[in-house]
C-alpha cells in the first residue's frame, strides 16, 4: 500500500501503558455476552476475558511506555487505514441521506476497559458496540505475521476494516434481532462476522479506486481472510475441526464475503442473514 503521506484520522485514543481498571463485564449483562459471542475476532478465545484476572485496585495504573520505531510506523499506519474507512462510509452513507458517525480507535498494550468490560491482548483487535470504539493492541500485527502467516500492510489493513464493519453494522442495525435465539447464537454469529467481513470488502472496493493499493494487496487481504477461518485455526490448535463450535466462519467463506464486498462495493449486497447458503 502506498500509504505514506495520506491523512492521518484524528479519532485516535492511545491508551497504552495504562492499566485497564475496574471489573469485567463478562456474566453482567448484555454488554459481556456481545464481547464473547461477536468480537474475539481471529481466535481469540472468549476464556481469556472471562478468566482474564482483574487489577489489584479500581483504579488501574500507569505505565510508562516507550514506543518502538516500528510500533510508531504501525500506529501511524492504522491512523491513515482508518482515516480511509472515514473518508469511504461517509461518502456512502451521504449517498443514501445519512450521516456516518466516525468510531474511535483505542490503541492499548496488554489489557484494556471498553464499555463491554475488560479484555487482554489475547481476544485480538475488536469492536466495542457500547462505547462505538474499536481497540487494537499493535502487538497483535506480529501475531498476524507469525501465527497466521498472512503478512503484508493490506492483511492490517483488512483487520481493521473488519471491526469499522463491525461499526457499521452497529449504526445501520444491519442484522435487527437475528441473534434473539440463544439456541442459533453460532450461527448468528458467524453470519454477524462474514457481514463484517463483506463490508471490510466494500470497504477495500474503494481503496482501490484510489489508487493507492500496490500489485499483491489483494492476495494479502485474502490471505488473511483464509489464515483466521475457523476451521483453519482449529485443524492448527487442536488438530480436527468441530463445525458446531464456529463463530467466523470457515477460510473459504471469509475469503468469498470478502472478495464479494470488493467485487460489488455496495452495503446491500451483504446481507448474509436473508442468504440460506452461506
Amino acid at each position: 500500500m502506498k500509504w505514506k503521506g495520506r491523512r492521518q484520522s484524528t479519532n485516535v485514543e492511545d491508551r497504552r501503558g495504562m492499566g485497564m481498571g475496574g471489573k469485567t463485564a463478562i456474566g453482567g449483562g448484555i454488554g459481556g455476552l456481545i464481547m464473547v459471542l461477536l468480537f474475539t475476532l481471529l481466535g481469540g478465545n472468549p476464556e481469556d476475558i472471562v478468566n482474564y484476572p482483574p487489577p489489584d485496585n479500581g483504579t488501574g495504573s500507569n505505565v510508562a511506555y516507550e514506543e518502538s520505531a516500528e510500533e510508531r510506523e504501525l500506529a501511524d499506519f492504522v491512523s491513515v487505514v482508518l482515516a480511509d474507512t472515514e473518508d469511504v462510509w461517509s461518502e456512502q452513507f451521504k449517498k443514501r441521506g445519512l450521516d456516518y458517525e466516525n468510531p474511535k480507535l483505542v490503541l492499548y498494550s496488554g489489557s484494556v476497559q471498553s464499555a463491554c468490560g475488560s479484555a487482554s491482548s489475547a481476544v485480538g483487535p475488536f469492536y466495542c458496540p457500547g462505547d462505538h470504539k474499536l481497540y487494537i493492541d499493535l502487538s497483535f500485527y506480529e501475531e498476524l505475521k507469525q501465527r497466521f502467516q498472512a503478512p503484508g500492510d493490506f492483511a492490517m489493513a483488512y483487520v481493521l476494516a473488519h471491526e469499522v464493519g463491525h461499526h457499521v453494522q452497529t449504526i445501520l442495525n444491519l442484522g435487527g434481532e437475528a441473534a434473539a435465539s440463544e439456541k442459533r447464537s453460532n450461527e448468528y454469529s458467524v453470519r454477524f462476522e462474514l457481514q463484517a467481513d463483506y463490508l471490510a470488502g466494500v470497504w477495500a472496493h474503494y481503496a482501490q479506486g484510489k489508487g493507492y493499493l500496490e500489485k499483491g494487496d489483494l492476495e494479502e487481504a485474502l490471505n488473511a481472510a483464509n489464515a483466521v477461518g475457523d476451521d483453519n485455526i482449529q485443524k492448527k490448535s487442536q488438530g480436527y475441526v468441530v463445525p458446531e463450535s464456529f463463530t467466523h466462519g470457515t477460510s473459504e467463506q471469509r475469503k468469498r464475503w470478502f472478495y464479494k464486498g470488493f467485487k460489488n462495493g455496495t452495503i446491500e449486497g451483504g446481507d448474509t442473514f436473508n442468504v440460506s447458503n452461506l
